[in-house]
């Protein structure tokens, strides 16, 4: 009787990893085909796995550095959202929450948020400190769009 109840904890022992991996593979093909990675007009929600995939997968793409604490934060964050409609198929918007993320934020070395750098080709080039309104933020982005339109990358 022992034998028996070995070989089925055995089966289901199996059967258990089977469906976690199936599960594993699934939620990996989500992510990576999420709406959110391309280009629809909503900012990216960027992650320290993720950041720098998705940063070079743009030749222009601009990355809220944000806390939901922070009430500047607060104020950017729909801005941002805005441009990212405003601006898509042109340039890229990504959100990197810098609590749930702090390797990235370390690497770029942000230390008051909200923080806005815009990035072309996978590099920082250029930045905005604070709260800003959106024709600012738009007059920091626009130089970029045009110094781009040579590069061999496709927009966004």
């Amino acid at each position: 009787m022992k034998v028996r109840q070995k070989l089925n904890m055995s089966i289901d022992d199996e059967e258990i990893e089977r469906i976690n991996r199936k599960k594993f593979e699934e939620m990996i093909q989500r992510r990576t085909q999420s709406p959110a990675t391309k280009l629809d007009g909503r900012p990216i929600v960027l992650t320290d796995a993720t950041f720098s995939t998705e940063v070079s997968k743009h030749r222009i793409m601009v990355v809220d550095f944000w806390a939901p604490w922070c009430a500047p934060c607060r104020m950017v964050g729909p801005v941002i959202e805005e441009l990212a409609r405003d601006y898509s198929g042109k340039v890229a918007f990504g959100k990197l929450n810098v609590d749930e993320n702090p390797m990235t934020a370390g690497e770029f070395q942000v230390q008051s948020i909200p923080t806005i750098l815009i990035f072309r080709n996978g590099q920082a080039v250029d930045g905005v400190l604070g709260a800003m309104p959106k024709s600012f933020l738009e007059s920091k982005i626009r130089p970029h769009i045009t110094q781009g339109e040579n590069s061999s990358k496709p927009y966004g």
